[in-house]
C-alpha cells in the first residue's frame, strides 16, 4: 500500500460475556476509528451481518470462542469482502481437541499418538488393550477448566471408572509422554515473541499454574521454538499458541490456538504487527528479539500486568567501530502471513453430528444475554463481590477458564454464598485455587 493509499476501515470483534482480548488502545496511532461490533448470541447472526456492513469494516479482529465458532463460519461466507484476524481457519484449532488433531494430523506436525472414539463400544475396548499410562482430556473447547478435565490414568480400571463417571464423548485418548514440565511459546507473524517451561509443583502430574505449578523464561529449547513456528506457519496465523511437551530430544504439540492469556504488552506487539500488516508498510514492522522473555520475565508479574507499548529498536553499531550481533536473532524475522484458503482445514465431516454450538449454551449465559448489559473496554482490576459478579469478572481471575467460570456463575446464582470457601463444592476448584482467587474475590 502506498502512504498515499487509504487505510482499511477495523472492526472489532467483540462477544457478550467473553473477556476481550483487544481494545483500540493496542492500535496505538491508528489515525481512522476503530468501530467495534458485538455479536449478543442467540438468534444475532442478521443483525450482526447488518451492522458490519453498515459500518463498512473492511477488517474484523478478534478471537470466536469454541461455541461460536460454526455460526461465525456462516456469517463468513455472508461477508466475502471482509478479512477475518485471525481467519476462519486459522481458528479451526480453537474449537476442540479433535481439531487440533486434525490440524497436526494434517500439516504432518509432531504430536502425541491420539485416539478418538465416538462409539463407545469401540473406546471401552481400547482401554483393554492400549499401554498405560495414558492420558484422557475432555475433547470439546480450548478450556480446560485449568487443567481439571486433563486426566493422567494409570490403569484400565482407573480409565473405564473415569468414563463412566465423566461421560466423555467423545473419549480423546492421548499416549502419555513422561514430563514434569512443558512449553508454551507465544508468537507474532511466526516468530517467536514470548516463551517459558510450565513446570508442576511438588506431587503433581501435570503443569498447569492454577493447581500449583509455577513458571520460568530460562532456556526454552531451540527445538521446542521451531516446532511451533511450523505449527504457526501451517495455521496462516497472524498471532499463535502453542502447548509443547519434550522427552527424550524430541517435541510434540499438546495445544495450540489463537486464544491465550497474554500481557497488555503482548497484545501491543500483536496490535503493532496488525498495524503494519494492514498498512502495507506505513506503520513500522515490530522487531522482538528472540529470547527476550528471558529479560521481561525477570520484572514482578504484577509490574507485567500494567506495563504497555514495550518496543524494541535494532541494534545499531557506534561510529567508533563496535559491533555486536545477536546470532540467535537472525534465524526469525517477524513476516506477514499468507492468505487463507477452505482448503486449509482438515476433513472434519465425520464431527458434524458432535458439533456443539450456542444453541447448548448454559441457560445462566442465555439468561444473561438477554439482559443486553453492557460490558466495558477495560475490566476494573478491584475487588469483585461475589453476590453480584458478572461473567466478565469471574473471567478476570488468575486461571479462570470460561467454561469454569459458567459453572461458577451458575453455582452464585442458585446458593446462598456464606463464605468462598462453598465454592469447592464445585469441581475443579480447589483450596490452592480458592487462595488465589480470594485477592480479589470477595464474600
Amino acid at each position: 500500500m502506498a502512504k498515499k493509499d487509504k487505510l482499511p476501515k477495523l472492526g472489532l470483534l467483540y462477544l457478550d460475556y467473553v473477556l476481550r482480548f483487544f481494545d483500540r488502545s493496542n492500535f496505538k496511532g491508528w489515525p481512522d476509528k476503530i468501530e467495534q461490533v458485538v455479536y449478543h448470541w442467540g438468534n444475532d447472526k442478521d443483525r450482526f451481518i447488518e451492522e458490519v456492513k453498515r459500518k463498512k469494516i473492511d477488517i474484523l479482529i478478534g478471537n470466536i470462542p469454541a461455541t461460536a465458532y460454526e455460526t461465525f463460519k456462516e456469517i463468513a461466507k455472508a461477508l466475502p469482502h471482509v478479512r477475518f484476524v485471525p481467519s476462519i481457519e486459522t481458528q479451526f484449532a480453537n474449537k476442540s481437541k479433535e481439531n487440533v488433531t486434525l490440524f497436526c494430523e494434517k500439516h504432518n506436525l509432531s504430536h502425541p499418538k491420539t485416539k478418538i472414539f465416538y462409539n463407545k463400544e469401540e473406546g471401552y475396548k481400547y482401554l483393554e488393550e492400549c499401554e498405560y499410562p495414558i492420558i484422557v482430556k475432555r475433547s470439546y473447547g480450548p478450556s480446560n477448566y485449568g487443567g481439571y478435565y486433563v486426566h493422567k490414568v494409570k490403569s484400565k480400571e482407573d480409565a473405564i471408572k473415569l468414563f463412566d463417571k465423566k461421560k466423555y464423548n467423545p473419549m480423546y485418548i492421548q499416549e502419555c509422554i513422561p514430563l514434569r514440565a512443558d512449553i508454551r511459546v507465544m508468537l507474532i507473524g511466526h516468530k517467536p515473541a514470548c516463551a517459558f517451561w510450565r513446570v508442576a509443583g511438588d506431587d503433581m502430574e501435570i503443569t498447569n499454574t492454577s493447581q500449583g505449578g509455577y513458571m520460568t523464561y530460562e532456556g526454552v529449547p531451540m527445538g521446542a521454538l521451531e516446532l511451533a513456528v511450523e505449527a504457526s506457519k501451517a495455521a496462516k496465523a497472524e498471532y499463535w499458541a502453542c502447548d509443547i511437551a519434550e522427552y527424550d530430544g524430541k517435541y510434540y504439540i499438546l495445544e495450540c490456538a489463537t486464544a491465550f492469556a497474554a500481557f497488555p504488552y503482548f497484545r501491543d506487539w500483536i496490535g503493532q504487527y496488525l498495524m503494519w500488516d494492514f498498512s502495507g508498510g506505513r506503520f513500522k514492522k515490530p522487531h522482538i528479539p528472540l529470547y527476550n522473555w528471558e529479560e521481561l520475565g525477570k520484572i514482578n508479574p504484577s509490574l507485567l500486568r500494567t506495563m504497555r507499548h514495550l518496543e524494541f529498536s535494532k541494534y545499531i553499531p557506534s561510529a567508533d567501530g563496535a559491533y555486536y550481533i545477536n546470532d540467535k536473532d537472525a534465524k526469525w524475522d517477524v513476516e506477514l502471513t499468507e492468505e487463507s484458503v477452505p482448503e486449509d482445514i482438515p476433513d472434519n465431516s465425520h464431527l458434524l453430528e458432535n458439533i456443539k454450538d450456542e444453541d447448548e449454551l448454559p441457560e445462566v449465559v442465555k439468561e444473561e444475554a438477554k439482559k443486553g448489559e453492557e460490558i466495558h473496554d477495560e475490566v476494573d482490576d478491584g475487588d469483585i463481590h461475589i453476590e453480584e459478579a458478572t461473567l466478565t469478572e469471574l473471567m478476570t481471575l488468575h486461571g479462570m477458564e470460561e467454561d469454569l467460570a459458567v459453572e461458577v456463575l451458575k453455582f452464585i446464582k442458585t446458593h446462598k454464598i456464606n463464605s468462598l470457601e462453598e465454592l469447592m463444592q464445585i469441581e475443579g476448584i480447589d483450596a490452592q485455587t480458592l487462595k488465589v482467587w480470594a485477592q480479589n474475590l470477595k464474600k
